[in-house]
């Protein structure tokens, strides 16, 4: 598709892979800035961007309109040592001036007060951005404030520190708040406990190898990169404190170890999680790194990642033709959005231009760009601190994300409670395909089956993971949830382990405590129709061993990459315990070899498996009982 907006011409000398240089950053942030704006009130307070509104209501979306994008002017502005030629500073402050005059009011320009995040929270979130946009740009705007104008937007801002957070990655807005209002000389013991109470927590979240939790349950997705890591970091980036850097920096080095293999060659982030409407913001924590210094990556291979994915969302029709992010991953797309998601939501997308805090003569922009790590040989990487194992194929550029530890069950929740979350229950996840709506067949899913009601996967239990000469496996139990009839059976249990080499997943389920006239069904990758002379993704799923009858399912309402989808399916009569074995792929090489050559052959032996590998005469043997996983 054609860029909604102007971009300078490609540079493949500098940029071989994307084309893209700092300046095409700069136009791409003037583009997004430019049709925002056209929707600003007159008094520049909020920018009520076309849409059907959150759940927090138009005044908040209108709020939200005007800190997301103040972000990219921020990043914009201070990036270029204050050279403004668009003017976007003297929109910012006169907006600020307008929306703290009355703050709560029912009128043209009032921002909402920030509450409690159970009584219309949103402005919270705001709050963050509003303060690391005026800390950006301190020299140009804040200072040039007049004093009436700077307290009113203190008073403001304070209400983030006053009140209490969702209990996540939230508690990092009041603490954006606060180091804002410090670096200003209005810190006070106020600001310090929002600091302290914040640094706190996250440490309490963070679970190893890069990662954190968002918040006291196993939600491990891209909040990681654009919240838990951004904010500590960028705050010491811009504060200066070597101990800050040193303690979280440490951290998203070795985050951007594991989480920079979950870009496919053609530049996509994985899609996994929520918010995924955030789009290329999932490489903040990439050009972050190389700003800061702490990342493993070559700065060549940072923009390669970072210009890849930006690139990848403007060149798929992200951006519509009036130069509005839209709600959803292409274009729109109503699956992939949440409640809380409004017209502007969109727009946190604009963390990923702390990129242009490198300036021109930073390695970042002065490096010739280097292969994305996916683009490299197949790689296996076993996560087992979040519990995810990340399988890549250099053949068709695709990634692959196994998910044995991510889900989105809150610790004061049940499961049975609780609707099916698309984007975190499912097995397995990639650059090339997302996950089926709710309403529709669930793919890369084993569900047990009891008088034709399909369980669901809620509260997902590590059980391991690791990786050997590339290979690596990861396992994980849930129990069976029902949301209709009886929540769940006694003693009905399913543990999973998925294998994995080259382009090749070997996915073994124990069910255990099935009751008589149950049975089981296991779906593979959601893929598109292709033809066989054409090119495209392609989903196989074959049955190894317990399955007996084999099939497809449609989803009429597609994915986030396709209009409409199906999915391989198996399925068999199960009682008591009983294992079953498949081999499922995901491929984009149109010459691959059918799954019925890949293996020479399958062993069961109580509750362990043999499989033998046809290409070079290896085994890999499952256990369960203790659970073992062996390949040799």
């Amino acid at each position: 598709m054609t860029s909604p907006f102007a971009l300078p011409a490609d540079d493949r000398v500098l940029s071989p892979g994307t084309g893209y240089t700092r300046a095409h950053w700069e136009a791409a942030a003037d583009g997004l800035l430019h049709a925002a704006w056209q929707w600003a009130t007159p008094g520049r307070a909020l920018l009520d961007l076309p849409g059907r509104p959150s759940g927090s209501g138009v005044r908040s979306d209108g709020l939200e309109g005007y800190a997301r994008t103040f972000l990219a002017a921020a990043f914009r502005v201070a990036g270029a040592d204050g050279e403004d030629p668009h003017g976007w500073l003297d929109r910012y402050a006169d907006g600020l001036a307008a929306g703290t005059r009355t703050p709560g009011r029912d009128d043209m320009e009032s921002w909402p007060l920030i509450r409690d995040h159970t009584v219309f929270g949103q402005p919270m979130v705001e709050s963050a951005s509003v303060a690391i946009g005026l800390r950006l740009t301190r020299p140009w705007l804040w200072d040039r404030l007049d004093s009436a104008v700077q307290d009113r937007a203190e008073e403001w801002l304070r209400g983030s520190l006053r009140h209490v957070p969702a209990p996540n990655n939230w508690y990092l807005f009041p603490y954006s708040v606060a180091a804002f209002l410090e670096s200003v000389g209005r810190g006070d013991t106020e600001t310090a406990r929002a600091k302290e109470r914040a640094l706190d927590l996250l440490d309490g979240w963070y679970r190893g190898q890069g990662w954190y939790a968002d918040g006291d349950g196993r939600a491990f997705d891209h909040y990681n990169g654009w919240a838990l890591h951004l904010y500590p970091v960028l705050d010491a980036h811009l504060s200066g404190d070597e101990r800050l850097s040193a303690r979280y920096g440490s951290r998203l080095r070795e985050h951007l170890e594991g989480f920079s293999l979950l870009f496919g060659a053609d530049g996509a982030p994985i899609h996994f999680g929520r918010s995924l409407s955030y789009r290329f913001a999932a490489a903040s924590s990439v050009a972050l790194g190389a700003l800061t210094g702490h990342t493993p990556l070559a700065p060549g291979a940072s923009r390669r990642l970072a210009s890849g994915a930006l690139r990848y969302f403007v060149d798929r029709g992200a951006v519509g033709s009036d130069g509005l992010l839209s709600l959803g991953w292409h274009g729109p797309h109503d699956a992939s959005i949440q409640h809380y998601s409004g017209p502007a939501s969109p727009y946190w997308a604009s963390k990923a231009f702390v990129a242009l805090l490198a300036p021109a003569d930073h390695p970042l922009w002065t490096a010739t760009e280097e292969m994305a790590p996916s683009e490299g040989p197949d790689q296996v990487l076993a996560l087992p601190a979040p519990g995810l194992l990340v399988q890549t194929t250099q053949a068709d550029g695709i990634v692959r994300l196994h998910n044995h530890g991510s889900d989105h069950l809150r610790p004061h929740e049940g499961e049975s409670g609780v609707l099916d979350d698309p984007l975190y229950s499912r097995h397995a996840y990639s650059t090339v395909t997302g996950p089926t709506a709710r309403e529709n067949a669930a793919d890369n899913h084993l569900a047990v089956v009891i008088a034709g009601e399909r369980s669901g996967r809620r509260a997902i239990r590590p059980l391991g993971a690791g990786q050997g000469d590339g290979w690596g496996w990861a396992a994980s139990w849930h129990r069976p949830v029902f949301t209709s009839g009886a929540p769940m059976v006694p003693g009905l249990r399913v543990e999973s382990v998925t294998v994995v080499r080259g382009r090749y997943e070997l996915r073994v389920h124990r069910v255990a405590g099935a009751p008589h006239g149950a049975r089981v069904e296991h779906t593979g990758w959601a893929a598109g129709p292709v033809k066989p002379a054409e090119e495209g993704v392609r989903s196989e799923l074959l049955g190894l061993h317990g399955w007996e009858d084999h099939g497809e399912v449609r989803a009429p309402q597609g994915t986030a990459f396709t209009r409409w989808a199906v999915l391989p399916r198996l399925s068999a009569p199960v009682q008591g315990t009983a294992l079953f074995v498949a081999l499922a792929t995901l491929t984009g090489e149109s010459d691959a070899a059918p799954l019925t050559d890949v293996v020479s052959g399958v062993r069961v032996d109580g509750d362990a498996v043999e499989v033998g590998w046809a290409d070079d005469g290896s085994t890999t043997r499952i256990a369960f009982e203790p659970l073992t996983v062996d390949h040799r």
